[in-house]
């Protein structure tokens, strides 16, 4: 089984949820512990302690930064807390403890853990940070973030969670990673289901929560799911669903903070990014975990 620590923003775009039910739902993941960031990191806490106690599985969870290395909080709201009282969950967790729970995992497992980040990186750039030696004990980092395309149709757009805290951000691409992968904007964007069929395909166990929560983003926010976050995780576990290149990724964390510059290489580059996915055997992929009952 693969180990993998999950650090999140559940509780804005729903994806981030749907991307919890599938790491639950993959026989092949062992997850080690969450934590969350951004503004009302407890209650993102609780919603990810929901999907745990679906799943009928005890896992860490523990709130992390709410307030960025730099710039401001763009995040102050966890909108999915109002589908809380539907469901069971945990309401007290340790406090302050999110970037020590980090480094002690991966320290306990060195060169077994694969990290993914699918929010902003004040955590993580907090890690790497604090722990510099920790890049070399990570068997993986993956993080949905970054747009690595300046002229298809996400041309010149800051992707939400690099831009969410451009100072941590770089930080955690300056870590030395054996594999350094970041699945961007450019391509998750290819990847969407509108509600109506969302309604109609998420049957599996752990999915009733997770449509809960879809109902108010899609209520507040698009009539769509895209598959940001999911995908990242996937590609952790079915590796080729995405054609990946080499190269070197920096961020502008002053002209335009957050944005990602991105420089082909050869294949001893530090970073790795998606540059295409295969839509259709991803979907595939994705419901055949998501939707098979749960080991007992």
């Amino acid at each position: 089984m693969t180990k993998v620590l999950l650090d999140t923003d559940i509780g804005t775009d729903v994806d981030d949820a749907v991307c919890l039910a599938y790491l639950l739902s993959q026989p092949d993941c062992e997850l080690l512990g969450i934590t969350t960031v951004t503004g009302e990191a407890v209650k993102r806490a609780s919603l990810a302690s929901v999907l745990c106690q679906a799943a009928g599985k005890d896992i860490p969870i523990y709130p992390g930064a709410e307030y960025p290395l730099q710039g401001e909080q763009r995040q102050q709201i966890a909108q999915q807390a109002a589908a809380l009282p539907n469901w069971p969950h945990q309401t007290d967790f340790p406090m302050n403890q999110a970037v020590d729970f980090l480094a002690d995992t991966i320290r306990a497992y060195p060169n077994e853990v694969t990290l993914l980040t699918i929010g902003p990186l004040t955590n993580i750039g907090t890690l790497f940070s604090e722990h510099p030696d920790l890049a070399e004990l990570l068997a993986g980092l993956v993080i949905m973030g970054g747009n690595f395309d300046e002229t298809g149709p996400a041309g010149g757009r800051i992707e939400w969670n690099v831009a969410g805290d451009p100072m941590a951000s770089e930080i955690t691409y300056g870590a030395r990673v054996s594999l350094h992968r970041s699945i961007g904007l450019n391509v998750t964007q290819r990847v969407v289901m509108p509600a109506e069929q969302v309604r109609e395909q998420f049957t599996g166990a752990l999915l009733g929560p997770v449509l809960d929560m879809a109902e108010i983003w899609f209520a507040g926010f698009y009539p769509s799911i895209t598959f940001h976050d999911p995908l990242a995780a996937a590609t952790i576990f079915e590796d080729d669903l995405c054609v990946y290149q080499q190269g070197t990724i920096q961020v502008d964390n002053k002209d335009k903070p957050g944005r990602t510059i991105w420089q082909p290489g050869q294949a001893d580059s530090p970073h790795q990014i998606a540059v295409s996915v295969d839509v259709d055997r991803y979907f595939q992929h994705f419901f055949n975990v998501v939707n098979t009952p749960l080991a007992q």
